[in-house]
């Protein structure tokens, strides 16, 4: 289900963990195919999914009083996620998730997952992994908010995965940054003024 590097990668992550032990995590898992638009997971859901996006790219949303649709997570290549309502607070889903793209996902029920992670001490370091992540990406989106400007989360969800403004609109990268797409056309002039200015700072300097 995994290429060789990506094998590498979680051996390095889950630490003490061997191939067979990773293969029987992955096990657990299902194939899923998605085409574009399709909806994955849907507002009030009780899905208790646990998903990885082998590729492609998921969008969660979430609509508000005046119909528009709010962007509030997106997920991209070797990035995991779950319907976060539903695992760490039991409660429905406040959130459609929706493929954005032709995606492929691996996906395993949650309580399965838990019980071989459960069964074995070598597997708390996953189990571990998983809950921090998704704490980890709950506070980051706060703090960012909190403390980062626009412009500056607009740079840490670039320097994340390059590239992506090609693959998402400017409407819903807006909408996930908390910005109207004119501030966000603004931000984006301002980064190429100023990139310009270095490279031309650079050739009068050489």
């Amino acid at each position: 289900m995994l290429s060789e590097d990506k094998i590498i990668h979680y051996l390095k992550l889950f630490n003490g963990l061997t191939f067979d032990d990773l293969q029987k995590l992955f096990e657990l898992a299902s194939i899923k195919k998605l085409k574009a638009g399709d909806c994955y997971i849907d507002a009030g859901s009780t899905s208790r999914k646990l998903t990885y996006v082998k590729g492609g790219l998921i969008r969660a949303y979430s609509i508000n009083k005046q119909g528009a649709e709010i962007t509030v997570l997106l997920r991209w290549e070797d990035q995991f996620f779950s319907n976060f309502d539903t695992i760490l607070w039991e409660r429905p889903s406040q959130f459609t998730y929706e493929a954005f793209e032709n995606s492929v996902v691996l996906e395993t029920e949650y309580r399965e997952f838990m019980k071989v992670i459960d069964s074995d001490p070598k597997f708390a370091a996953a189990k571990t992994y998983f809950f921090n992540s998704m704490l980890a990406e709950a506070l980051e989106r706060i703090e960012g908010f909190v403390l980062l400007s626009p412009e500056e989360r607009y740079l840490n969800l670039l320097a994340q995965k390059p590239g992506l403004t090609q693959r998402v609109s400017s409407k819903h990268l807006a909408t996930l940054l908390g910005i109207t797409p004119v501030s966000l056309s603004r931000i984006k002039k301002r980064i190429a003024v100023r990139f310009s200015s270095k490279n031309n700072s650079k050739q009068s300097h050489p």
